[in-house]
């Protein structure tokens, strides 16, 4: 249905690293139990989800070059995976610093959160195909669909903004509402179970609340990213794995945000500020295409800039104590 430059056996390489990836951690998330994840294990599986994504990559470019003959097509191509992988792994923090609000909010307890965001990813992956493989059916369809989209993350990125430094609070958020009125909900925790039972009756724990809001979370984040990584390709093999990868990495990444979350407080201008040009890029697609490695160059700059920046300066909240 959709045409990609990445040969038939390439897809099926990709898949099974997925599966071997979910396997693995899995593996390693049962045999360690519930344990509190320190910054250093965090540190070790960020430096090995990135080497895998840049290894796939590099396997990317010779398969192309190797099936097309042609390396400028190769070059162009490994490029817009690495942009749009930056693109997505840049939104992603966003989410985890929406990840941080709910654990915070619910008191999960640290030796918990591994599960939920593993649980997490593997919601996103199936969330993700499913929207990509429509999002492209449509934009074959309808190619006026990209103005939509690009309007759709100049808006998301100027209510980011607008948004930014606020302090942000689940009480008034409509989903919560509307779950503790359908179930009844534990006031502690009982381990890593989503329900337990109370005076003879089966209820759900806080648990299960934080997986819901986590999955909901999925799906309003992977409405502003999939349009984002649809501005640099059309290709649906690197939009997938693009995407794909990004995620893979989600759980080391929240944990090692987490420990440096205030030092980094002016992340989320940067991020803002990378959907407006994202979605600018749309609106000007058949005017003038902005190519992809000044897209990859402006993207990293506005990431070096606002953590540069963030390092430099002192939070709000710091400066009113």
């Amino acid at each position: 249905m959709f045409e990609s430059v990445a040969p038939a056996w390439l897809w099926a390489v990709f898949i099974v690293i997925v599966i071997a990836a979910l396997i693995i951690d899995f593996v390693v998330l049962n045999k360690q139990g519930a344990h509190e994840v320190g910054v250093k294990e965090a540190i070790n599986w960020s430096i090995i989800w990135v080497a895998l994504s840049f290894l796939f990559n590099g396997l990317f470019w010779w398969a192309v070059k190797d099936t097309t003959g042609d390396t400028a097509l190769a070059n162009e191509k490994a490029l817009e995976f690495l942009t749009g992988y930056l693109i997505e792994k840049s939104l992603a923090v966003d989410n985890i610093f929406v990840f941080l609000m709910i654990f915070t909010y619910f008191a999960v307890p640290p030796a918990y959160q591994k599960r939920v965001l593993m649980i997490g990813i593997i919601g996103a992956i199936v969330l993700r195909t499913i929207m990509i493989l429509i999002g492209g059916w449509l934009l074959q369809q309808f190619h006026w669909i990209l103005y939509i989209f690009g309007a759709f993350l100049i808006l998301t990125g100027i209510k980011m903004w607008w948004a930014a430094g606020k302090e942000q609070s689940l009480d008034d958020n409509p989903a919560l509402k509307l779950l503790r009125k359908i179930l009844p909900v534990s006031k502690n925790y009982d381990g890593e179970k989503f329900w337990t039972v109370e005076n003879g009756k089966k209820i759900a724990t806080p648990l299960f609340m934080v997986i819901c809001l986590v999955g909901l979370t999925d799906v309003i984040f992977a409405v502003d990213s999939i349009p984002a990584i649809f501005a640099i390709t059309s290709d649906p093999f690197i939009v997938l794995t693009s995407n794909v990868f990004a995620i893979l990495g989600l759980r080391a990444m929240y944990f090692l945000l987490a420990a440096v979350a205030n030092k980094f407080h002016l992340l989320t201008y940067g991020l803002a500020v990378i959907l407006v040009f994202i979605g600018t890029k749309m609106m000007l697609i058949d005017i003038f295409k902005i190519p992809v490695v000044i897209s990859l160059l402006v993207v990293v700059g506005i990431l070096a800039v606002t953590m540069i920046w963030s390092v430099k300066t002192t939070p709000k909240d710091e400066k009113a104590s």
